[in-house]
């Protein structure tokens, strides 16, 4: 079988965890959580950056920051992992979902205006496959609106928005460091913060709503409970494995955008053809590598090919279902079309995308997809 995913391993992941045993403190907040902080605003420009056990923790954060509630509304693309809407769900605020472009699952910035009322309080945007959305629009919005701009950059690490690294132009983002992802850490995320007005209550939320952070640095003589929060911060051991990762992202991105030129040369036929659509990407964006995936003309043929790949042992899958036909949201709310959304939910196919993917397999998925179409 070639797996949709496979982890992929630098070698010093068990060194550093290893350190971080021996140094006698796996909890949070230690030697690694301050070497990845320090990376991430180092090299992207983040006013600050915080660690988390995952993005959803992240994404949380943003909602307990820029406090909403029961009045507020925010815009989600409905194209996306749950979590992108969930996180302010939990506190109450009534999620507008957005649809997606017709040729890029990203959300249509050209109809999001419409989206806008006197109750929206902060707009997410999901960098879909690491492409960015049109970030220049949604900052205007921002602006004339005065409106929080959330980027979910879960699958963005490393990539741009016309030079700009992505997570660095809202006020806050949410990156992902689960095993799919192009630097991993099992699970793990990153709450990265751009404006500095949520800076220290970041670090208060973070830290179960005390101010112990300040207190370790030596900023006050004693720490208690002054804020909400929750245990938003992962051990040292995560943080440890996550560091190897980082040390090697130059690596893991090179070797990532030549399996993504390989899968877009060997399928780039059948697109001339009609057959199916490969990913677009934009002039103003980077491509991270993060996934490969393309677009079929149909429900039905994208249930065949899956199934056709399956036989040859070739795991393909599917993505998201649009969030707004969820049982969830159903349930409380009116059904409404998102026919880009719902179609992107109906016909993309992400193909097997891992470091270690060899030549032979790769050539193997597409060969098997020529032939399905042939």
């Amino acid at each position: 079988m070639i797996p949709f995913n496979k982890p992929f391993l630098t070698g010093k992941e068990t060194y550093y965890i290893e350190q971080a045993v021996q140094s006698g403190k796996i909890s949070g907040n230690g030697v690694f959580t301050q070497k990845c902080q320090a990376f991430f605003e180092n090299q992207y420009g983040f006013k600050k950056a915080l660690l988390t056990t995952s993005c959803t923790d992240a994404l949380e954060m943003c909602a307990l920051l820029i406090g909403c509630g029961p009045e507020d509304e925010i815009i989600v693309p409905s194209y996306t992992f749950v979590s992108s809407a969930l996180a302010f769900v939990r506190q109450g605020v009534k999620v507008v979902f957005a649809d997606s472009e017709a040729q890029n699952p990203n959300l249509d910035v050209s109809k999001l205006e419409t989206l806008i009322t006197p109750k929206t309080k902060a707009i997410v945007v999901v960098h879909y496959a690491g492409v960015a959305v049109d970030m220049d629009e949604v900052m205007r919005l921002s602006r004339k609106y005065n409106l929080v701009v959330i980027e979910d950059a879960a699958q963005a690490i490393d990539s741009y928005y016309k030079g700009k690294p992505l997570g660095s132009i809202g006020h806050l983002a949410a990156f992902s460091f689960h095993e799919t992802k192009n630097v991993i850490a099992g699970e793990g995320g990153l709450l990265a913060i751009n404006d500095k007005k949520y800076v220290e209550r970041a670090e208060i939320i973070w830290e179960k709503g005390t101010n112990r952070a300040s207190f370790f640095r030596g900023e006050i003589n004693k720490y208690g409970w002054v804020d909400t929060g929750s245990s938003f911060l992962p051990s040292e051991i995560i943080a440890a494995f996550l560091w190897a990762q980082l040390e090697n992202l130059v690596a893991i991105q090179n070797k990532r955008k030549v399996l993504w030129d390989s899968y877009c040369d060997g399928l780039k036929s059948l697109e001339e053809k009609g057959k199916l659509h490969l990913p677009q990407i934009p002039e103003y964006a980077s491509n991270n590598a993060h996934m490969f995936y393309l677009v079929c003309d149909s429900l039905s043929t994208r249930t065949s090919l899956i199934t056709n790949l399956k036989e040859k042992n070739i795991h393909a899958v599917f993505h998201y279902l649009s969030l707004n036909k969820s049982d969830f949201y159903l349930k409380d709310n009116k059904n409404v079309t998102l026919s880009n959304a719902d179609r992107f939910s109906d016909t993309l196919v992400r193909l097997p995308f891992y470091y270690d993917l060899t030549t032979t397999e790769q050539q193997k998925v597409i060969q098997a997809i020529q032939d399905f179409y042939a």
